[in-house]
């Protein structure tokens, strides 16, 4: 018994003079919060932004979902989604909430005094016109005015930026008192057919509204 405590009196010797093995107490660095008082991350409840292709798929559910069980037909392929969030990602907005994407509108450039067939699948860049190619929310949050609320941040949106006079869209005839509530104007049928579909030519005006842009900081 006598020789263990000597040989532990030994051990706690040869520990304290080694130069390796140092006592020390360990520390939070000052500049390390404390885990119980570190702030939290979230995601914004509510964020608009312009779409990126990396949207591309979020967006393409969103439209088949809305569009296919009414129509059966898209607005946007995927690709055609991928080539204007590639080319005019600046004429788009997503609604996003808590990072999940809400609703959208894809828009590209034009040039002519009238949308034509050749409208759907073409960016025209450095033009005065935008035309909104689809409009869409997800399926959770229909019937809620979100729809009117993304139409009028876009349209303020587009206000904002430089050389844009106007906006077209073509849409079915059931749906020209929604776009006419938002200030659109009917410009009548359109030359624009897909399938059996006929459209109506809608207009908004944005030119006229430079003192408008200054006073909001545009």
């Amino acid at each position: 018994m006598e020789k263990v405590k000597q040989d532990r009196c030994t051990m706690t010797q040869q520990v304290s003079s080694s130069p390796f093995l140092k006592a020390f107490y360990l520390k939070m660095p000052l500049s390390v919060p404390s885990p119980l008082r570190q702030r939290r991350h979230t995601l914004p409840a509510s964020e608009f932004r312009n779409l990126t292709p990396q949207d591309a798929i979020s967006v393409f559910e969103i439209e088949r979902e809305a569009f296919i069980s009414v129509s059966g037909e898209c607005p946007l392929t995927l690709n055609e989604v991928l080539n204007f969030l590639g080319q005019c990602p600046e004429l788009s907005m997503g609604w996003f909430e808590e990072g999940q994407l809400m609703g959208f509108i894809i828009g590209s450039g034009w040039d002519k005094e009238k949308l034509a067939q050749e409208a759907l699948t073409r960016h025209v860049p450095n033009t005065p016109t935008v035309h909104i190619h689809v409009l869409s929310v997800h399926r959770h949050c229909r019937q809620q005015g979100k729809g009117s609320i993304l139409l009028w941040r876009y349209l303020q949106y587009l206000r904002c930026l430089p050389g844009l006079r106007r906006t077209l869209l073509v849409c079915e005839k059931f749906l020209v008192p929604f776009y006419e509530k938002a200030g659109f104007k009917d410009k009548g049928p359109s030359a624009i057919t897909v399938g059996a579909l006929c459209f109506r030519e809608l207009e908004y005006t944005l030119a006229g509204l430079a003192y408008a842009r200054r006073k909001s900081n545009c």
